[in-house]
Parts: C-alpha cells; sequence; structure tokens
C-alpha cells in the first residue's frame, strides 16, 4: 500500500500530533519506541493472520529477525491465528501427512 501526497501529509501530521502528546506526557523515548514497534508489528501480523512469513515479507525483514522481535517484545502470535487452524492428521488428506510421504 502506498499513500499519495495528501494521505501521507495527513499521517504525518497525525504523528507529529502523538509524538508531541507522548512527549508532554513524559514518556521514555525507549517506551515511545517500544510501543510504537509492537502496534506496528501487531498490525502486520493481524493483517495477515498471523502468519509470520507474510508478514517479515511486508515489513521488508527477515522471518528470524520478526521472530525474534516478537519475542522480545512478548507478543502471542497464537491469539492472531485463532481460528487460522490445520485440520487435525485424521481429517487431513493422505498428501499432507509428512508421514505418508516418506
Amino acid at each position: 500500500m502506498t499513500l499519495c501526497g495528501k494521505e501521507r501529509e495527513t499521517v504525518r501530521d497525525q504523528l507529529e500530533a502523538l509524538i508531541l502528546q507522548m512527549y508532554k506526557s513524559n514518556i521514555l523515548y525507549s517506551e515511545a519506541v517500544r510501543e510504537f514497534k509492537k502496534r506496528f508489528i501487531l498490525t502486520v501480523l493481524q493483517e495477515n493472520n498471523g502468519n509470520q512469513c507474510r508478514a517479515a515479507r511486508q515489513l521488508g525483514m527477515h522471518r528470524n529477525t520478526l521472530s525474534r522481535t516478537i519475542s522480545e517484545l512478548k507478543i502471542d502470535v497464537r491469539q492472531l491465528r485463532a481460528g487460522v487452524k490445520r485440520p487435525p492428521r485424521s481429517a487431513r488428506p493422505a498428501a499432507y501427512d509428512k508421514r505418508a510421504l516418506r
């Protein structure tokens, strides 16, 4: 998703207002950066139903880096995957069963 000039300006204005609000609330720089990272990554993960490979690609980072960052920020990816589960082995076709392929 790319932003046009007017949208980019609006986002920039909103970000500046948020930064000013955070500064006036005496939030430390490290806390602000951590919260921004967490919210940004959570948003991308939610858009990808918890799929870390796709989220990492959209974020422009390696999947291992994303995984490490998720751990550092204590993000529970399982909640994002709720409802997106593989069927039990008994319900899977034989082609999906790795043991059947061996």
